[in-house]
């Protein structure tokens, strides 16, 4: 597999934790005030989810343009 397909393939697969993260944290907020002790934990793991997916779309960028 190719260094691109590789970052594709990581892009993908970020992305589909990052919008569970996501679900997480929005399910998370309609139970509240039950719950409320997780808030930190999911909202930390959702944050850094997006965080891996910003800078692996930006790898990605770079490697497409220096196609």
């Amino acid at each position: 597999m190719s260094e691109l397909e590789e970052l594709k393939a990581e892009v993908k697969r970020l992305n589909g934790r990052a919008v569970s993260m996501k679900m997480d944290l929005h399910d998370l907020s309609e139970d509240l005030p039950a719950g409320w002790e997780k808030i930190m934990v999911v909202a930390q793991a959702t944050y850094d989810t997006y965080a891996q997916l910003s800078e692996a779309r930006a790898r990605l960028k770079a490697a497409e343009e220096n196609i």
